[in-house]
């Protein structure tokens, strides 16, 4: 069972939550970049999530046609196959879609899950996310709720995000401000739209400053901290122990944080982090070295014939996996979910 059932899904979330640890949420473009994370989570004995944004699934679909979901479906087949030889748990997630893209992506998407569970089988996603940062909070909500059902009724959890995130993440960008911020007002207006797990589960990508992409430190001020006043103002409001965490939460744009911010949001209720532009560079930067200190053998340079076991994309492939799957373990060290694995 290396694709995670609905029900191991929520007995994952459940576990992070309750061990405050939570699981690296890798990016995957090609099947090469999958096993890579794979890899990763085996090496580190770590359940996890491989997730597909909506760049990533056009790309997936290939160039000629770029339909993406052609491209998410056929990675989630072959990793319904290929992971039965990885001895951990893994959860298939899609990324980020924007209000623009939701009828060429997750609609379609639920979809084919709704089919596969009438028929008695599990969906083929068990999560997706739903990207309405770039609307009002009425309008995103209104939305969420209508995809909620949807998923929910398909055993499917959604994942939702209510405030921006900086920066620029498939065509979807905000600017670094002061609205990086969720308030407990918007949490609550949350609670209101989509309950606290009666209307089906969710996951809640708040924003305590996240930015996306690559940003060096001092560039942004990053308050895990929030995430607990946000908890804290919806169990007051809610009738909810205090102390207690009603909401999951997902941690956007983390490249360059600190070790002491992802502690403090694993404190506060993170169970979920995605991780794209550093295990892109962890993917690239030995294929870069490769060609650089194999120039000559690589190319056919001067008439020459070049090296064929040079040029080979296994040879400089392998490294390239192996790169990013040591990056999948370090993510797993950070976020306390090595070693951390239902079987």
């Amino acid at each position: 069972m290396p694709i995670a059932t609905p029900e191991v899904y929520n007995e994952m979330l459940d576990r992070a939550k309750a061990g405050k640890f939570a699981y690296p949420a890798i990016n995957v473009t090609s099947t090469q970049t999958l096993h890579a994370a794979l890899r990763g989570f085996a090496e580190a004995e770590s359940d996890g999530i491989i997730q597909i944004s909506t760049g990533g699934a056009e790309f997936l679909g290939g160039q000629y046609d770029k339909d993406m979901v052609t491209g998410a479906v056929a990675l989630a087949e072959f990793a319904h196959i290929v992971a039965e030889k990885y001895p951990v748990t893994v959860a298939l997630h899609t990324d980020h879609c924007p209000k623009d893209k939701l009828d060429g992506y997750v609609r379609p998407l639920l979809a084919v899950s709704e089919e596969r569970v009438k028929a008695g089988r599990n969906p083929l996603f068990q999560s997706h996310m739903w990207d309405g940062s770039a609307e009002t909070l009425a309008d995103n909500l209104e939305i969420a709720q209508e995809l909620l059902a949807r998923a929910a009724a398909a055993r499917i959890i959604l994942e939702v995000e209510i405030t921006p995130t900086g920066g620029e993440e498939d065509g979807v960008s905000h600017e670094i401000n002061d609205s990086l911020y969720t308030t407990v007002e918007d949490a609550i207006r949350t609670v209101e739209a989509l309950g606290l797990g009666d209307k089906g589960r969710y996951l809640l990508a708040a924003s305590f400053g996240n930015v996306h992409g690559v940003y060096k430190p001092g560039n942004v001020v990053l308050r895990p901290d929030l995430l607990k006043e946000l908890n804290d103002g919806v169990a007051a409001k809610f009738g909810r122990p205090s102390g207690s965490k009603p909401f999951d939460f997902v941690f956007h744009g983390g490249s360059g944080s600190t070790a002491e911010e992802i502690a403090t949001a694993l404190e506060n209720g993170v169970v979920k982090m995605n991780l794209d532009t550093d295990t892109q560079y962890a993917f690239t930067r030995p294929v870069a070295d490769h060609m650089l200190k194999n120039y000559d053998g690589v190319l056919k340079v001067d008439g020459e014939v070049g090296n064929k076991k040079a040029y080979d994309p296994r040879t400089w492939g392998k490294l390239a996996e192996a790169s990013m799957a040591k990056r999948v373990v370090e993510a797993t060290q950070n976020l306390r979910s090595a070693g951390n694995k239902i079987k």
